[in-house]
C-alpha cells in the first residue's frame, strides 16, 4: 500500500466512512509488488505477524537481490533468506548488509538483534551431524526476535549429557528437538519438559534410516505428549513455529 493510499484510508476512518476493522481488512488485502519473476508480499507481516521469508534454493543471486531490494524499500529488517548457496551469498553480501552462515545456508539481511519474545527457545540436537538443521532453526528463531539456547550433541546414546542440562530445558518456553537415526530424542525431551516440543527429523543415518523417514515415523509415533513434528531437515519450519509459540502471551518461566 502506497503512502497516499494509506493516508486516504486513515482519513476515511477519521471521517467515519470506514470502521477501523474495515480499514484493517483493506490493508490486509492490498496487492503484492510484482517483479516479474516474483510477487513480493509486503503485507504478510500485517496478516500473519511475520514478514515474507525468501527461499533461496532454485533462485538466482540476482533474483534474491531484487527481492531484497524491494523489501528494503519498505524498510524491512531481519529478512531471512534460507537455503542460499555460498556463491549467491557472496553476491548478495556485496549489495546488502547480511549475516550469513554457510553451515545452515541461512542469511539474515539487515539484522537488528532485537529480542521481542518473553522467554527463550532451546534447540537440542542428537548429534553433531545434525547441526546444520539445528542452526537453520536457531538462526530463524533469532531473526524473528527470540533468545535461543543451544544444546548440541546430547542424544540418547549418552543420555547423561542431556540430563546435565535439565535446568536449561525445563525453563524453556519451547524446545526444538533435532535428531536423525531413530529419532528417539524427541520422545525423551517430551517426557521431561512442560512446554511444547517441536521435533525435527533429519536425514542423518545409515541405510535403513531411509534419508530421515525412520526418524520421521518415530517422532510421529511418539508416546510423549506435547510433541509436534515438522518435515525432514526442516529447521526453518521448526524455528518459525517455535517463534510463534514464544511470542504468545505469558511471562518468563
Amino acid at each position: 500500500m502506497e503512502k497516499q493510499e494509506m493516508l486516504t484510508l486513515l482519513e476515511q476512518v477519521q471521517q467515519g466512512a470506514l470502521t477501523p476493522e474495515q480499514a484493517l481488512l483493506q490493508m490486509k488485502l492490498q496487492p503484492f509488488q510484482d517483479l516479474g519473476y516474483a510477487k513480493v508480499d509486503h503485507h504478510r507481516g500485517l496478516r500473519q505477524g511475520a514478514q515474507e521469508v525468501i527461499y533461496g534454493a532454485g533462485k538466482t543471486a540476482e533474483q534474491i537481490d531484487g527481492i531484497l531490494t524491494a523489501m528494503e524499500g519498505r524498510d524491512a529488517t531481519d529478512i531471512i533468506v534460507t537455503r542460499m548457496n555460498q556463491q549467491a551469498a557472496d553476491y548478495v553480501a556485496q549489495r546488502h548488509p547480511m549475516d550469513y552462515d554457510p553451515m545452515s545456508r541461512l542469511g539474515i539481511v539487515r539484522p537488528t538483534g532485537k529480542i521481542t519474545a518473553p522467554g527463550y527457545i532451546a534447540v537440542v540436537s542428537g548429534g553433531t551431524s545434525d547441526m546444520a538443521v539445528c542452526e537453520e532453526a536457531a538462526r530463524t528463531a533469532i531473526a524473528m526476535g527470540n533468545k535461543v539456547e543451544r544444546l548440541y550433541d546430547v542424544g540418547v546414546a549418552g543420555l547423561h549429557r542431556l540430563l546435565s542440562k535439565l535446568d536449561v530445558l525445563m525453563q524453556a518456553r519451547v524446545v526444538i528437538a533435532v535428531a536423525g537415526m531413530e529419532g528417539a530424542l524427541a520422545s525423551v525431551v517430551g517426557g521431561l519438559v512442560d512446554c511444547p516440543v517441536i521435533a525435527v527429523p533429519t536425514s542423518v543415518g545409515y541405510g535403513a534410516n531411509f534419508n530421515g523417514l525412520s526418524a520421521l515415523l518415530s517422532m510421529l509415533n511418539s508416546c510423549a505428549s506435547g510433541v509436534s513434528v515438522v518435515n525432514i531437515d526442516n529447521g526453518f519450519g521448526a524455528g518459525y513455529l517455535a517463534s510463534m509459540i514464544n511470542h504468545m502471551g505469558g511471562s518468563d518461566q
